[in-house]
């Protein structure tokens, strides 16, 4: 009994010995456990200073809009708050109204696609050549001299007739014959206008603008007296009865060949042969022929365009050398 009496004794012993200080260090223990808890609320509480000050949330924050994710709404807007107004579109939406890629592709069925769909399907008879120098719609200003026609013939090789209103071009405005068949509407200071048609060219001294009128047309201008008078002149797309005709000119075959087109209504601005490969545009020359050197398309359809850009097509025609051959076409009048 001693013995169990002597192994409880030390323990008593220390529970004596430790009483006196057991009530302070469970004080200091019970202000220790309430500031650690004090702590961790501080802490971890909403707009805490935790993590070295920074708010958690404007982390997150930061870091999106740095990887280029759009911000998200502050904690304290609500969602109400966050939602676009019905009368102000958010700038997303404006700016996928206004972006090239939306507005520039109508539905299939919208007036703009059916425009666009109509141009790209316009055929080739209505889209004008490249303009010459005589524009229509154009007032050109120049002046008027006066010459003897004779028969009539001249640098546009139509042959002797008996139509005296005729006029020749300076050469800058005869352009390599493409102001050969034009009809023009010529006026005086004061006087009723004149309807002359392009047979002949005059070379130098004539300037830019300047018309040798036949004298019969020139004394329905002014006197013969007067030798030269200001005048201003205009293209014209007339009514007429007649209609164009082809002719081969003197020592045309197979194998070497000149064209011509008489009576055209509009100025002609090409002359084309069918070929095994499309159509074959010709040289035009200053004596008003379209030549093909080799015989390339020779007796084949002629495609004839004026300066409007209307194209009529001729039927194969037999090679038959200084020939007017009636083709029964004409150009619309303008």
């Amino acid at each position: 009994m001693a013995s169990s009496t002597h192994r409880r004794r030390p323990r008593q012993d220390r529970d004596f010995a430790w009483r006196p200080v057991r009530g302070p260090l469970l004080a200091v223990a019970a202000v220790a456990g309430v500031a650690l808890l004090v702590t961790l609320i501080v802490a971890f509480r909403p707009g805490g200073s935790g993590g070295g000050g920074q708010d958690p949330a404007g982390s997150a924050s930061a870091a999106a809009t740095a990887a280029g994710a759009p911000e998200r709404a502050s904690a304290s807007s609500s969602p109400t708050s966050a939602k676009p107004s019905p009368a102000a579109p958010s700038p997303t939406a404006s700016r996928r109204a206004s972006s090239p890629s939306a507005s520039a592709t109508p539905s299939a069925a919208s007036p703009a696609r059916q425009a666009a769909t109509g141009t790209a399907r316009t055929p080739a008879t209505t889209t004008a050549p490249a303009p010459g120098r005589i524009r229509p719609g154009t007032t050109y200003d120049g002046v008027a001299t006066a010459y003897d026609v004779g028969d009539g013939d001249g640098a546009c090789s139509y042959g002797p007739t008996s139509d005296v209103m005729t006029a020749a071009m300076n050469t800058a405005d005869y352009e390599t014959a493409k102001a050969c068949g034009a009809y023009v509407s010529v006026r005086a200071a004061g006087g009723a206008p004149i309807t002359v048609r392009i047979t002949n060219e005059c070379p130098a001294p004539c300037a830019v603008g300047q018309l040798d009128l036949s004298r019969q047309a020139f004394a329905k201008l002014a006197p013969l007296s007067a030798g030269r008078i200001a005048i201003t002149w205009s293209l014209l797309s007339p009514a007429t009865s007649d209609t164009v005709s082809i002719r081969y000119k003197t020592g045309s075959t197979q194998y070497w060949c000149g064209i011509q087109a008489i009576g055209h209504r509009n100025p002609l601005a090409r002359l084309e042969v069918r070929t095994g490969g499309g159509w074959l545009a010709l040289t035009r020359t200053g004596y008003n022929y379209f030549l093909s050197e080799q015989g390339t398309g020779c007796g084949s359809e002629i495609r004839l365009t004026d300066i409007y850009g209307e194209q009529l097509v001729v039927p194969a025609l037999a090679v038959r050398p200084d020939t007017v051959q009636r083709t029964g076409l004409q150009f619309t009048r303008h």
